[in-house]
């Protein structure tokens, strides 16, 4: 019995269109997992232990007391993975629950084997898998993604603070979504006046929504890395410092956005491919319009070119998440021009990288 093991894995994810104004309350996102994942297993053994792979760290002890985790170690970069193994601990003790020891491994293949960051969302995915695989050993039934959403999103903005929650739900749910934030300062207020973690995640969360849409079979999606990664919280956080100081310009931001997203959408859910690449030139326009205005270089050199080849070719790019560098998208309308901008890419300097949709296991 103890020889017992299994193993999840969660996907990362890129975000496609609406990318800053999902910060604020209910404006909308695409966002799709790809087909990097995280790995997670779980062993029931005589004494509590944790692996973490990609961090170099072996055989750590772990225990559970006064409603926490603690993992024997100084390395702070445990820290998603701690309170992620505190919510979900939470969790099942509020069920009832009886949680026997275990050893718990992760390992990432979302960045490069030479330790490159893509920027397909680590720590979300790392946070999404603990959840599932705690939640997957020891429920009776096997856990709703919503209820795995829930408690990884409640457990990563408890340690980042911030963040739509846009990359767990990719984590969590798999394929295209279409998505609104349910807005870090409303949970960080909702988690430290909880009853309890169980009445968190069942309570409504006003902000929040998510579905699943299918992108249309006529249209390729391709994937292309700057070759520098980029940082997403100072990139945030000098947006929303725009919202100080420019409102009218991060107003008009925010409709540009909304504007371009529903676009999207629509070419989306009609299979209409010119709508669908109008809304991904209208997102890349904004979110230039926004950086010019915030005095930041979302769209880099090479993400121009990366963009620039892509129309140039019949279809239309733009970065993918806060930009600044990482990585930029395109759709294509044939297959035929999609392997055409991928060799004109890697002329250019753009790592082609192999990715597309996946659903969540």
């Amino acid at each position: 019995m103890l020889s017992k093991s299994m193993t999840i894995k969660v996907p990362g994810k890129l975000m496609i269109a609406g990318e800053f104004a999902v910060l604020e309350p209910h404006h909308h996102l695409a966002v799709m997992a790809v087909n990097r994942f995280v790995y997670a297993t779980i062993e029931r053994t005589t004494a509590n232990g944790l692996t973490l792979h990609d961090l170099n760290l072996q055989d750590l002890e772990w225990g559970y007391a006064n409603n926490e985790i603690t993992i024997l170690t100084d390395d702070d970069r445990v820290r998603f993975v701690r309170d992620a193994m505190t919510i979900s601990y939470t969790y099942l003790r509020e069920q009832n629950i009886t949680i026997n020891p275990f050893h718990l491994s992760i390992r990432s293949e979302l960045d490069d084997e030479t330790g490159i960051k893509y920027g397909l969302g680590s720590s979300a995915a790392v946070v999404t898998s603990v959840v599932k695989a705690i939640l997957k050993e020891f429920l009776i039934e096997e856990p709703m993604p919503e209820l795995v959403f829930k408690l990884a999103a409640i457990s990563h903005v408890k340690t980042q603070g911030n963040g739509s929650g846009a990359d767990v739900a990719a984590s969590s749910y798999g394929g295209l979504l279409q998505y609104t934030s349910f807005q870090a300062d409303w949970l960080k207020g909702a988690y430290y006046h909880r009853n309890s973690v169980t009445e968190l995640v069942e309570q409504d969360w006003v902000y929040y929504s998510s579905r699943t849409i299918i992108m249309p079979r006529n249209v390729h999606f391709c994937v292309g890395w700057t070759g520098k990664p980029a940082s997403t919280a100072k990139l945030v956080d000098e947006i929303l410092q725009l919202k100080i100081d420019k409102p009218a310009a991060f107003e008009s931001f925010l409709k540009k956005s909304d504007e371009a997203v529903a676009d999207f959408l629509t070419g989306v859910n009609e299979g209409n491919i010119d709508l669908l690449l109008k809304g991904v030139k209208e997102n890349r326009e904004a979110l230039a319009t926004v950086g010019r205005h915030a005095n930041i270089s979302i769209e880099t050199p090479l993400l121009s070119k990366l963009c620039d080849l892509a129309e140039s070719l019949g279809g239309a790019g733009k970065p993918s998440g806060a930009g600044g560098g990482d990585c930029g998208i395109a759709f294509m309308p044939t297959k035929e021009k999609a392997d055409e901008l991928m060799e004109a890419w890697e002329k250019a300097g753009i790592k082609a990288l192999n990715l597309r949709p996946s659903n969540a296991e």
